[in-house]
């Protein structure tokens, strides 16, 4: 077998001067828990720490989510950012939230890394510790520099200790310098509320002078500082510099103390932080561990043995997992692109269906799994690029569609009849419906591509993060960012252009809040505008199922599609009667010419928040001015009191569970109660019973009489809508627990509690540079007027963002004799890429590589001249050699191999020389000539040769070993761990793909 196995075009990008690399040990007691979600540790004193490892959801950041009865909401996660790289080695999550270490509990107490992130070279692993006794969290990172040249890395290492002004906001209340200011002369500093019971926090920083600086852990924390008065105070980063030379690790070490509760529960912490600064507990750390750490004066530490480390310079991190080719064998671009701009590009015959559905599904291949991926998918389609095939039929045959080809995401609530439907919740892994759901029955019917099952959190229980039994989805704008829940992984599919539009479902704010912190546009219609039959409910009535997409146009395509009567869902009755037959004639650009759009000042004010999002989008109403509108004040809207009892749950679950033979669970009561479900999901075994009829009819006339209410209220204003903010703060990070660690959305929106028609439209961006919305609501059954008017605003404002984080990948060739699970796909991928090699047409559309070929002298001299690329050459007008014809297919090519003195070919005995094209090239020439076109660079050949098969004696024997030095040549391993060359071998194709490609790496 090869040596190694191919690497991934970011390790392509250097060469690596670390090898044999192993998984850090860490010397702990204790009994291994096995990870079966969020993993919860309860220390001595029986203060619960919740961790972000590995295990579901798998945020795996190391960070600490709550410690009870503390303020921590997502701590201890560090941001990380490497300078000095090249851009073509600047990694994709350059000073984000460093998460995919593997972290893995070890013991009762302990999390070890067992992968490491691989940052432009630089390897991060962190491990984690809590002391038995309950005295501290201890938090060890390493970083590691396999590039060749000095890299520096800022780390700020903190996270979120509460919010707001008042009892809910955390302060400095000390630090070992004595003042309430943290700076580079402090070695610890603690953390607090004002309230009596909340623990205390405190960091012990290493030792003085180690700390460069203090950040903002939301915001940038290494260029936002971090604030000392008002809600941002509670966000603390805590910022070291290190400066790492190749082939060595530096490491950190901190300490996170959580207190006693109680009147002297300061002068504790303090007293506990001291004596720790003073003699940091480093036990089970590794040698190299120790020696590297750079925040602590190791020679001063009990036990220090200069010899020892003065032998070690590397912590032999554990391996990278490999990173996706970012390539597409889609010569078209996807990204951005509205239902609106695919369908006139098939129309026209541009692009089909399936060639869009491929760009999708390579894209997802890149940035949706792994540790750096978004998370959007739980499942994806094994049948999308033939329901893109029968979509392309459909069109040759004269068929026509506003969705047709259109590839769709779907919240993994709706019922797929050819795929998995899980609610997010391993409690349902596998489950199967026999049917589709209405809405994606009806998506069927338009022509739609069902490309995959989107996450979301598990049962759709948050409106904060989308947090499934499986993972959690980052925000596709800001990538430490949560992407707000439950339809987080509707929105960021489409955000990242991994799917045209998508599906989600709203109870509460699970439309609004994903679509706003994605910059997309969403619909939530009156209930029973759209059907939920086969849709898995949260609340039974309040729930509605609607579309996330780029713009309102595209919202239109979807709801012809989707709304309507259905007769499985008696909610819809009136349906067919109140939508329009084409919801594209709503769309007006002067639709709010003359319109009066209400707001309540309120609603634009955070509870908690100081900056200044809310006062930002109320701002944004002179965008309804500037369309024609008149904006007028009105005064809080009516409650109707007296909502009926039950459980709209336990409706819900038994209502969709009638509709499924082969449902696992009895009733809501019993999965809500499996213990598949995440732990802070998970109920005790209930008896809970759904609604009495008495009891529906009672919801019913309820939301009925609360929408007429609310449409008297604004007939009495004299208002067509009325208009709520987005958010009303910034965005947090995706670590806390608490709604308000992901952002302030408490505007008071009537949409979802009484079941009125929202348009949700992005304006623009709040002063910190987050992304906004403007919600439109309007009375019950104004549905398309309502629509009317989000494209109007649209239009006005065209404030849409885009990320940054999933750019077009590069379109390289694909070959259908190459897979991508090929050892060398990544290099032959590339070689496509830079037009090195062409592959041969099969005259049928596709092409082939035929990667187990053998190459021929004359391809090679092609393959080597594209890849140098000479400029401006001239053939000789006379052949070098005898056997090559100046008109000959590679004649130029061979010329200038001659030339350049990469090839002398072989002496004819008279004075001429034979070059033999069609021979193939041997493994031995092929060293030859890259060293020769390295030009011959210095190279002592060793004494002893790394190959069985080769001598010193041998003819290229310098050329050989100097291969296996640069690392462009590996060999293969023989039974008895001995590695031969096989220096007379002809080369294959694809070997030498993997040759050319990392040789063009060496001087990278």
């Amino acid at each position: 077998m090869p040596l190694s196995s191919s690497p991934s075009p970011a390790t392509l990008r250097r060469r690596r001067l670390l090898t044999g690399a192993a998984a850090v040990a860490v010397a702990l007691t204790g009994a291994v828990v096995p990870a079966s979600a969020l993993t919860y540790v309860t220390d001595a004193r029986g203060i619960q720490w919740q961790v972000h490892d590995a295990a579901p959801p798998g945020l795996d950041t190391g960070s600490i989510r709550l410690a009870s009865g503390s303020p921590i909401q997502g701590f201890g996660g560090i941001f990380v950012r490497v300078d000095g790289l090249d851009p073509a080695d600047e990694p994709r999550l350059n000073g984000e939230l460093a998460r995919g270490f593997g972290l893995t509990q070890t013991g009762d107490l302990s999390f070890d890394t067992t992968q490491s992130v691989d940052l432009g070279g630089v390897l991060v692993t962190r491990d984690l510790d809590l002391d038995s006794a309950g005295t501290a969290a201890r938090f060890v990172d390493s970083f590691t520099n396999t590039t060749d040249a000095p890299l520096t890395v800022q780390v700020s290492f903190g996270g979120s200790l509460g919010y707001g002004t008042g009892t809910n906001q955390s302060l400095v209340r000390a630090t070992s310098s004595g003042d309430t200011t943290v700076d580079s002369s402090d070695a610890w500093a603690v953390m607090a509320t004002t309230v009596a019971n909340s623990r205390p926090v405190g960091v012990v920083l290493g030792a003085p002078g180690t700390l460069t600086g203090t950040g903002n852990q939301q915001r940038d924390p290494f260029e936002t500082p971090l604030s000392t008065t008002g809600h941002e105070a509670s966000f603390y980063g805590f910022v070291n510099e290190l400066t790492i030379e190749p082939g060595t690790s530096s490491s950190l070490a901190r300490f996170v103390h959580v207190g006693t509760q109680g009147a002297e529960r300061l002068p504790a912490a303090e007293q506990s932080l001291a004596a720790l600064s003073a003699a940091p507990d480093l036990a089970g750390l590794t040698i190299a561990q120790v020696c590297t750490l750079e925040n602590w004066d190791v020679t001063a530490l009990p036990g220090y043995d200069a010899a020892a480390c003065d032998a070690v310079t590397t912590v032999n991190p554990p391996a990278a997992p490999g990173a996706p080719a970012p390539f597409t064998s889609v010569d078209y671009d996807v990204v951005g692109k509205t239902i609106e701009q695919l369908q006139a590009d098939m129309t026209a015959g541009v692009v089909t269906s399936e060639q869009i559905t491929q760009a999708y599904l390579d894209r997802i291949a890149v940035y949706d799994g792994g540790p750096q991926g978004f998370h959007s998918y739980l499942h994806v389609a094994d049948d999308a690029v033939e329901q893109a095939r029968a979509a392309d039929a459909a069109r040759a045959a004269g068929t026509s569609g506003e969705l047709l080809g259109i590839p769709i995401a779907l919240k993994d609530l709706y019922d797929t009849y050819d795929m998995p439907t899980t609610g997010g919740t391993r409690a349902l892994e596998g489950f199967q419906p026999a049917q589709d759901a209405f809405q994606v029955a009806k998506l069927r019917e338009a022509g739609a591509v069902v490309i995959g099952k989107a996450n979301l959190s598990e049962f759709a229980n948050s409106g904060g993060q989308s947090e499934s039994g499986w993972m959690q989805t980052w925000n596709a704008l800001y990538p430490s960012k949560t992407s707000f829940g439950s339809s987080g992984g509707s929105a960021v599919a489409v955000a990242t252009s991994l799917a045209t539009a998508a599906m989600g479902t709203q109870t509460g704010v699970s439309l609004y809040a994903p679509t706003t912190g994605a910059s997309l546009t969403t619909f939530r219609g009156t209930d029973g505008m759209a059907s939920g039959h086969g849709v898995i409910p949260l609340t039974w009535y309040q729930d509605y199922a609607g579309p996330i997409a780029r713009t309102v146009t595209d919202l239109a395509y979807l709801l012809n599609a989707t709304t309507g009567t259905d007769a499985g869902d008696p909610l819809t009755v009136e349906a067919d009667a109140r939508r329009p037959a084409d919801w594209t004639t709503s769309l007006d650009a002067e639709a709010l010419e003359g319109a009066v759009v209400g707001y309540i000042p309120t609603s634009f004010t955070s509870s908690y928040a100081d900056d200044g999002t809310g006062e930002s989008a109320r701002e944004r109403l002179d965008e309804l001015v500037a369309a024609g509108a008149t904006v007028v004040e009105m005064t809080a809207p009516p409650v109707v009191p007296g909502a009926p009892g039950g459980s709209r749950g336990m409706e819900g679950w038994a209502r969709y569970i009638e509709l499924h033979d082969n449902f696992p669970f009895v009733d809501g009561n019993a999965i809500l109660a499996s213990d598949k479900v995440l732990p802070y999901n998970r109920r005790n075994l209930g008896t809970t019973q759904r609604l009495t009829p008495e009891q529906v009819t009672a919801w019913d006339t309820y939301r009925k009489t609360y929408k007429t209410e609310i449409g008297a209220w604004m007939d009495a204003a004299g208002v067509d809508a009325v208009v709520y903010p987005g958010f009303l703060s910034d965005m947090y990070n995706n670590d806390a627990a608490a709604s308000q660690l992901t952002s302030d959305r408490a505007s008071g929106v009537l949409t979802s509690n009484v079941g009125l028609p929202t348009v949700v439209v992005p304006v623009g961006t709040n002063p910190h540079g987050y992304t906004t919305s403007l919600q439109l609501v309007g009375r019950a059954w104004d549905d398309a007027q309502v629509l009317g008017l989000g494209y109007a605003l649209e239009q006005q404002t065209q404030a849409q963002q885009h990320t940054t984080f999933a750019p077009p990948l590069t379109y390289v060739r694909s070959f259908s004799d190459v897979a991508p699970d090929n050892q060398f796909f990544a290099e032959i991928s590339w070689l496509a890429q830079r037009g090195i090699s062409t592959g041969w047409d099969e005259g049928d559309g596709t092409y082939t590589f035929r990667p187990l070929a053998p190459i021929a002298r004359d391809a090679m001299a092609a393959f080597l001249y594209r890849l140098v690329a000479p400029e401006g050459y001239t053939a000789p007008a006379t052949s070098p050699f005898s056997d090559v014809n100046v008109g000959d297919q590679f004649y130029t090519e061979i010329a200038w191999l001659a030339e350049s003195g990469v090839s002398t070919g072989w002496a004819n005995g008279d004075g001429t020389f034979a070059f033999r094209p069609l021979e193939p090239i041997a493994r031995d020439a092929m060293a030859a000539f890259l060293y020769r076109l390295a030009d011959e660079p210095a190279h002592e050949s060793p004494a002893t040769s790394p190959f069985t098969d080769v001598t010193p004696q041998d003819q290229f024997y310098a050329e050989i070993t100097w291969l296996a030095e640069t690392g462009v040549a590996t060999g293969w391993k023989g039974n008895d761990g001995t590695a031969i060359y096989q220096p007379l071998s002809s080369v294959a194709r694809d070997a030498m793909a993997a040759f050319l490609s990392r040789f063009d790496e060496l001087d990278r």
